[in-house]
């Protein structure tokens, strides 16, 4: 009967990492080209976004255009096009900034503990009171609407979301051996934190940031919807969304197509989190 345990159990094995691998391959893949779509839209676009053409307004998908046109005659694909590039690079940057500002006081705190890291601690409690909707309209009365306010809006409030994560895995890196070890040589904690936490906790935060990469498009989303992204006429598929609200029964596409977009690009990037935490997680490898 042993034989046949373990032959279940290698079965069974390679089934979770097919499945982990197919979660990667899938979102990797459309995150992939929704990149690229977003790239190209820089150099060429079937029609330029912001032309108008009244004549053709409100056509329907093939009949003008491959996905038709919205109430001002614009070409609804070279709009998601552009839109792409717009709105992931809004996310992309915003995630950059919050997820580095957010690491090093995570890593910091675990290092010097203490009042640094209680205070820490508190500011993150206190940015999470406060929703990136609410700072979004909180910075664009000083700052004005625009893709700064955007950026900085969802940063703040992935900062404490990387600081937690981080100062959570670099706490339980502390306690490993090889960091004693290196304690008792006399190497000093900035030294530790660099050459040995950071390493060794970089998985997770890969994984973080791929997560909250699908959490800033969808918040990137909901700000252009409520006008705090970037102005008009540069296309968001948030505000495509909020402009195709009064053209819902003449034109549906208008919405169902930058809705799928944003649903599409969450999907895509909660796919490959969920795969890469599943593959980079030590002990599901070990089982």
């Amino acid at each position: 009967m042993a034989p046949v345990v373990s032959n279940e159990v290698m079965i069974r094995r390679r089934g979770i990492q097919v499945s982990r691998r197919i979660n990667v391959i899938a979102g990797g893949t459309i995150i992939a080209c929704l990149a690229a779509i977003a790239v190209l839209s820089l150099v060429w676009t079937p029609l330029p976004p912001a032309r108008m053409q009244i004549v053709h307004k409100l056509q329907p998908p093939f009949v003008f255009g491959v996905l038709g046109t919205d109430q001002f005659g614009r070409d609804v694909l070279s709009m998601l096009m552009v839109g792409s590039w717009n709105s992931l690079s809004i996310a992309v940057t915003a995630v950059a900034i919050g997820g580095t500002l957010g690491s090093i006081a995570g890593i910091s705190a675990a290092a010097f503990r203490g009042v640094f890291e209680s205070l820490l601690m508190r500011a993150c409690d206190v940015i999470f009171a406060l929703p990136p909707i609410l700072s979004a309209m909180m910075l664009g009365a000083f700052l004005g609407t625009g893709r700064t306010t955007a950026i900085v809006a969802i940063a703040t409030f992935m900062i404490p979301v990387f600081a937690r994560v981080t100062l959570a895995s670099a706490l339980q890196a502390w306690s490993r051996d090889y960091v004693l070890a290196a304690r008792a040589i006399g190497n000093s904690r900035f030294a530790i934190s660099v050459r040995h936490i950071l390493p060794n906790i970089a998985s997770q935060i890969v994984v973080q940031v791929t997560i909250q990469l699908g959490l800033a498009v969808l918040t990137e989303a909901g700000l252009s919807f409520l006008g705090l992204g970037l102005a008009p006429p540069a296309p968001t598929w948030g505000r495509m969304l909020a402009e195709a609200q009064t053209y819902l029964a003449l034109a549906p596409w208008l919405a169902i197509l930058p809705g799928l977009a944003i649903a599409l690009a969450v999907f895509g990037f909660n796919m490959l989190g969920d795969g890469l935490r599943d593959l980079l997680d030590p002990r599901d490898a070990s089982r």
